[in-house]
């Protein structure tokens, strides 16, 4: 089979990490069709392969992680392609949101329109303190089209996320993590490291539980209704399997358990 090569994006392999660099720095690693199809086939890549437990996504260059689309080629988008062009964005980022492998957003400086929505898609989001969101798509006469109206408002909830949509308003990293929409704030220097050191937390516990709860966080998001059936079913798979079955038992015994992912 064909090695598949990337023309926008750089793919290295950390321990069981795999490390996705969105590459144009020329442009502030704005997104185009290019960029995103790419992530749609290295997200792929991360699903298929089992030596892989996790991702972590970021920009190259210290000035943007994404600095947005790319305008020119929203301009020129045909009349009767404009509803598409969303909806093929919305699927990417879809696949990293339902990943059941966790996916870390490092984000170094400007994550603005599809840098801002590429990062809530992923499912946890590190941000150097030379970070900065924002949705500013209504200064261009559009609004949000990859996920933004939708997963601005599951994070930080519906007030302040009409403002920031309705305004452009840009803000700095230390107020998205009052807001909740960033879990922790670095120096640009400590970033990769600190991501790196909460996947290697998450991959210590047991793979099947940490696929599970994904699942479980993704059923609620996107259909409220089945929920909390679709947690009961994912409950009852890991108590009974192999790793539950090791985790309870490893506590009971006080001792540290030992996880296949069974």
């Amino acid at each position: 089979m064909t090695e598949y090569i990337y023309q926008t994006l750089l793919l290295e392999v950390e321990g069981a990490t795999l490390k996705i660099t969105i590459n144009r720095p020329e442009a502030m690693n704005s997104l185009n069709s290019t960029v995103v199809h790419e992530l749609g086939h290295a997200m792929n890549h991360l699903q298929a392969n089992a030596a892989f437990k996790g991702a972590i996504i970021t920009g190259a260059g210290s000035k943007a992680f994404v600095a947005g689309a790319d305008i020119a080629g929203v301009n020129q988008i045909p009349d009767e392609h404009t509803e598409g062009f969303s909806k093929f964005g919305q699927e990417v980022f879809f696949q990293i949101e339902r990943s059941t492998k966790p996916v870390i957003a490092a984000v170094n400086g400007f994550a603005l329109g599809g840098g801002c929505e590429l990062a809530m898609a992923c499912h946890l989001r590190i941000a150097s303190d030379n970070a900065k969101f924002g949705q500013p798509e209504v200064n261009l006469g559009l609004i949000a089209g990859y996920g933004g109206t939708q997963r601005l408002v599951q994070l930080i909830g519906k007030t302040k996320a009409t403002e920031l949509l309705l305004t452009g308003a840009v803000i700095k990293a230390d107020e998205a993590l009052a807001l909740g929409l960033i879990n922790y704030v670095t120096s640009p220097e400590e970033l990769l490291a600190k991501a790196n050191a909460l996947l290697e937390l998450i991959y210590s516990k047991s793979p099947l539980a940490v696929a599970l709860t994904l699942e479980s966080i993704a059923a609620g998001v996107h259909d409220p209704s089945t929920g909390y059936a679709f947690e009961a079913a994912a409950f009852g798979r890991a108590a009974r399997s192999k790793d539950g079955r090791e985790g309870t038992a490893a506590f009971l015994e006080k001792r540290k358990p030992v996880f296949t992912g069974e």
